[in-house]
C-alpha cells in the first residue's frame, strides 16, 4: 500500500482549521499504511499554525508538520506541499474540507490499484452555514461540489479531462515527472482573498498531456464547509468571473489535446478549437476576441440587466459573468496569450500517448 500526504494548504486559516483537522485526526486506518499531514502556512498573517499544532492530538504529534510559504499563492503553496511531502500520494484538501473516516485507506488502495492514474478526483458534498440558498444548485460546480464523473465512478480522461482541487490526489512521480522535465504552471490560483482558479484544471491537462489517467472515485467523500459569508449571489458571480479569466490559461491545453483529438477520435467535453499551425499563434487572439464579444452581445437587454441589477437566480447572467472575465483576460493578456500557446504546443514535458492507453 502506498503512504499518503494530505496537505492542506493554508492562509488566515485559524477559524475553519479545527474541525478539518478533527476529521483527520479519526481517520481509520490499516497500520501497514504510512501516512502524515501537512499543514501549508501560504503568508498567513493570524494564528493559522498555532491552531493547527493546538488542535493536533498529542499522541499523534509525529504525523503533522507546519510549514511556511512566504509567496502568496495557491499553486506556490501546493509545490511546496509537494517538495515537502514524504510520500508518493498527495491528497490535497482545504482548509474547510471535512473527509470521511476511510479518506487515507481509499486513496492508498485505489492508487495502488490502479498505477496508470496520474490523479484522483472526490465526491464533494456542501455542507451549508445556515440555510442553503434556493438558487444553489444554479453554480454548485463553481463551489467545488458534486460528482465528478459517473455514480459509479471510473476513468474520465476523456471524458472530462479535469478535476476539483478540493480532494484532489495526485501521485508525486507524475507531477515531479512533468516539472523535472520543464513544466511551470500558467495559472497561480487564489492569492489571498482573491478568487483566481484554474491552477487544478491546468495540472489535470498537463498530466493527461503526459498519458496519465484521471479518475473519479464517488467513495472519496468530503462535506466542503461554505460559509454564509460565500453563500451570496454576488460572490458566486465573482466566482464566475474569476472562472472566465482562468479559462485563458486552459487554452494552450485544450489546443493541444484536440490536436491529439484529431489523430485519435476522443471526444471532450469542451468544443473543438480551431487547429493550429505555427503561423496561426498570434492570430488565434484576434479570433477568441471576436468569439468573446460575440457570446457577450448576443444577449444585449441580458447584457444591460446584470450590469445594473443582481438578477438572483439567473443562470444568464452566469453565463455572462463568464464571458466578461475571458474577455477582460483576454485584453489583459494579449501579448503572452500566443506566447502561452507556444509555449505548450512545443513543451518538451509533452509525451501524449507514450503510456496512455
Amino acid at each position: 500500500m502506498l503512504g499518503i500526504s494530505v496537505i492542506i494548504c493554508c492562509h488566515n486559516s485559524e477559524d475553519e482549521l479545527p474541525k478539518t483537522i478533527e476529521h483527520l485526526a479519526n481517520q481509520e486506518i490499516s497500520e501497514d499504511i504510512p501516512w502524515e499531514v501537512l499543514i501549508i502556512d501560504n503568508a498567513s498573517k493570524d494564528n493559522t499554525a498555532k491552531v493547527a499544532l493546538d488542535c493536533w492530538p498529542k499522541e499523534k504529534a509525529d504525523r503533522l508538520r507546519v510549514i511556511h510559504e512566504s509567496q502568496l499563492g495557491l499553486i506556490f503553496a501546493r509545490y511546496r506541499g509537494l517538495a515537502e511531502a514524504k510520500y508518493e500520494i498527495l491528497s490535497f484538501i482545504d482548509d474547510d474540507n471535512w473527509v470521511c473516516p476511510n479518506w487515507i485507506e481509499t486513496a492508498s488502495a485505489l492508487m495502488t490499484q490502479h498505477p496508470e492514474i496520474g490523479a484522483c478526483g472526490s465526491k464533494n458534498i456542501p455542507e451549508f452555514d445556515g440555510e442553503k440558498p434556493w438558487w444553489f444548485d444554479l453554480g454548485a460546480k463553481s463551489y467545488a461540489v458534486g460528482d465528478q464523473g459517473p455514480e459509479t465512478g471510473g476513468d474520465v480522461t476523456w471524458s472530462k479531462a479535469r478535476l476539483a482541487g478540493a480532494g484532489l490526489t495526485i501521485r508525486k512521480t507524475a507531477w515531479q515527472q512533468l516539472i523535472d522535465n520543464g513544466f511551470q504552471s500558467l495559472l497561480v490560483g487564489c492569492k489571498g482573498k482573491a478568487l483566481n482558479r484554474g491552477e487544478d484544471t491546468e495540472l489535470c491537462f498537463a498530466l493527461v498531456l503526459t498519458g496519465w489517467h484521471l479518475w473519479y472515485e464517488p467513495k472519496l467523500q468530503l462535506r466542503h464547509f461554505l460559509t454564509a459569508d460565500r453563500l451570496h449571489w454576488h460572490y458566486l458571480r465573482k466566482l464566475r468571473r474569476g472562472g472566465g479569466r482562468a479559462t485563458l490559461g486552459f487554452d494552450p491545453y485544450r489546443f493541444a489535446l484536440n490536436e491529439y483529438n484529431q489523430n485519435h477520435q476522443i471526444s471532450f467535453w469542451w468544443e473543438t478549437a480551431p487547429s493550429l499551425s505555427k503561423e496561426s499563434h498570434r492570430q488565434i487572439w484576434w479570433q477568441q476576441f471576436i468569439v468573446a464579444i460575440k457570446d457577450l452581445l448576443r444577449n444585449p437587454k441580458s447584457l444591460l440587466k446584470a450590469l445594473i441589477w443582481p438578477m438572483e437566480g439567473n443562470t444568464e447572467v452566469l453565463r455572462i459573468e463568464t464571458k466578461i472575465g475571458r474577455l477582460t483576460e483576454l485584453l489583459k493578456e494579449r501579448n503572452s496569450y500566443p506566447l502561452n500557446i507556444e509555449k505548450i504546443r512545443f513543451a518538451n514535458w509533452k509525451k501524449l500517448g507514450s503510456n496512455a492507453s
